[in-house]
């Protein structure tokens, strides 16, 4: 096991911050992980992670209400942003989500990264793009999983990563991934060792996950 694989196999949940007052201290490294409501964000959670049920997957879009953090080590987390885009949700709790998410972003000193997951079948629809060009106005390392990969030929998945790649800056890591199959998943977590650079050293002295 490399040392990303022990580093997010030990993840564990934290907490589920709805007030801003909630969120956990400002420090050491955060990733975040956004999407529209059912994209896809729990299963790829749980598959990254090799856990089946750490992310609360759902048929029910805009299950999510919350930031979700889930912890790696005292000093790395995992973060699950609220879905959005959900039409039926109420407008007061879109409000207070659009809310929740933009003041952690805008603020979050610890943020290191975000994943923005999109369906290979569907990406960049207008509120995908808008958070893409709010991260470049960051400057905020950014990275594009186009999921559920399984439902499209492997022509059908080159043709949807090569388009969204001509749409976002070259800086930009665009993938295609299934959390079925595990096709990605490499790929994946070549990202999140730069992101979280996990001490091999230091996790060696930790006892293997469950």
């Amino acid at each position: 096991m490399t040392a990303i694989d022990h580093l997010l196999a030990r993840a564990e949940y934290t907490v589920s911050v709805h007030e801003l007052p909630q969120l956990p201290p400002d420090a050491g490294i955060e990733v975040a992980i956004a999407g529209r409501s059912n994209a896809g964000k729990s299963s790829l959670i749980n598959r990254l992670c090799r856990q089946n049920s750490l992310a609360r997957t759902s048929r029910t879009p805009g299950r999510t209400r919350q930031l979700v953090f889930f912890q790696l080590d005292p000093q790395r987390h995992l973060v699950d942003l609220p879905g959005y885009g959900y039409a039926k949700v109420s407008g007061s709790l879109k409000k207070h989500w659009r809310g929740l998410i933009q003041t952690y972003l805008d603020r979050r000193n610890a943020l290191r990264a975000l994943v923005v997951v999109m369906d290979i079948r569907h990406p960049l629809k207008d509120s995908d793009v808008e958070l893409i060009q709010w991260a470049g106005s960051r400057g905020l390392p950014l990275h594009l999983v186009l999921t559920k990969a399984d439902k499209l030929g492997r022509g059908k998945q080159k043709e949807a990563v090569m388009k969204v790649r001509r749409q976002v800056d070259e800086r930009v890591g665009v993938q295609a991934f299934s959390a079925p199959t595990g096709q990605g998943l490499d790929e994946l977590y070549q990202v999140m060792d730069t992101w979280f650079e996990p001490d091999l050293d230091l996790l060696a002295d930790l006892p293997e996950p469950d």
